[in-house]
C-alpha cells in the first residue's frame, strides 16, 4: 500500500445525482462513498483523469439539457489509511418498516426482513430519500401473490423487498449493468423473480397489481403511457425520483389516477397512486 492516496469529492445537483453516480462507476471506479449529498472517490493513483471525464460529461449534459449544470469538486492528497475499512464503517444500515437494509459485512437483525445490498454499480441502497419512500409504501401495501413490476430497477432493492413480502416480481432497466447487479442481489438475498429484462416497461403487454418506477420526473413523464398501461384496474402505481419543483408536471400527466398518498423527504417526492 502506498503512503498516500487521492480523494476526490463532488457535490452534484439533486436531479442529476444518480446519473453522475452511474457515470462514475461506469468509468471503472470500484466503489463510491455518498455522504451529505457528496460523492467521494478514493484511489492510490491521481484522479485528474476521472475529474476531467466528469467535467466533460457535465458539459455534454449541460448542452443536452440546455442549461448550465454546476458541480463542486475538491481534490485532496491524504496519508494512507485502511480507507476500505473506513468506507465500510461509513455505510450505515437502514430500517424502513419491516425491512432492515444493510451491507454483507453487517449482521442480520432477526426481528426484521433483512435485505443485503452492497454499495456497487447501481443506484439503490436504501439510503436515498426516494428509495426509502418507495420502501415505506411497499411495506404498507404489498400482499402475498401480488404481481409487481419494478421499472428502472437499479440494484433491484424494491423488487427484492416486494418478493420478500410474497409478491411475484418482474423487473426491467434500460441499463444492462443495473440488470446484472439486480440479478446478483437477488441471488445474494435468496429472492426470486419471474422475469427480468433490459429495456422498458413498454416491451410487455402484461398488467400488474403494483408498478413502481423510481427514476426522475422527466423520464416518468416520457414513459407515462407505458407505466399506466401496465397497471391493472384498481391497481397501484408508485412514482418516485420527483423533485418537488416538478411535482405538478408529473401529477398533470397522471391526473387520471387517484392520489392515495404523497411522501416528501427533503426536496424529493414519492407518489402512491391508484388506477380507477
Amino acid at each position: 500500500m502506498k503512503n498516500e492516496y487521492y480523494e476526490l469529492s463532488l457535490k452534484i445537483p439533486g436531479q442529476y445525482y444518480s446519473l453522475f453516480c452511474d457515470f462514475i462507476l461506469d468509468l471503472g471506479v470500484d466503489a463510491i462513498e455518498e455522504k451529505d449529498d457528496w460523492i467521494i472517490v478514493r484511489d492510490e493513483n491521481n484522479l485528474n483523469d476521472l475529474l476531467w471525464g466528469i467535467q466533460a460529461f457535465k458539459d455534454k449534459l449541460s448542452k443536452k439539457k440546455n442549461q448550465q449544470i454546476n458541480i463542486l469538486s475538491k481534490m485532496e492528497k491524504k496519508k494512507s489509511q485502511d480507507w476500505i475499512e473506513i468506507f465500510k464503517k461509513s455505510i450505515k444500515p437502514v430500517k424502513v418498516g419491516k425491512f432492515y437494509i444493510h451491507p454483507t459485512w453487517d449482521k442480520n437483525e432477526k426481528e426484521y426482513i433483512n435485505i443485503l445490498i452492497d454499495p456497487a454499480l447501481s443506484f439503490g441502497t436504501g439510503h436515498h430519500e426516494t428509495t426509502s419512500s418507495c420502501l415505506e409504501i411497499i411495506n404498507e401495501t404489498v400482499k402475498k401473490d401480488d404481481s409487481f413490476l419494478d421499472v428502472g430497477c437499479g440494484s433491484g432493492i424494491l423488487s427484492i423487498a416486494a418478493n420478500k413480502l410474497g409478491a411475484n416480481v418482474e423487473l426491467c432497466d434500460t441499463d444492462s449493468i443495473s440488470i446484472e447487479s439486480a440479478k446478483k442481489n437477488f441471488i445474494l438475498n435468496n429472492a426470486k423473480y419471474n422475469d427480468i429484462w433490459v429495456g422498458s416497461a413498454g416491451i410487455k403487454s402484461k398488467k400488474y397489481d403494483i408498478v413502481v418506477a423510481n427514476i426522475v420526473a422527466d423520464i416518468l413523464i416520457m414513459i407515462s403511457n407505458d407505466l399506466k398501461n401496465r397497471v391493472k384496474n384498481n391497481g397501484n402505481l408508485i412514482l418516485s425520483g420527483i423533485l418537488d419543483k416538478y411535482l405538478d408536471n408529473v401529477l398533470a400527466k397522471f391526473s387520471d389516477f387517484q392520489r392515495i398518498k404523497t411522501i416528501q423527504k427533503k426536496e424529493w417526492v414519492t407518489l402512491y397512486l391508484r388506477k380507477g
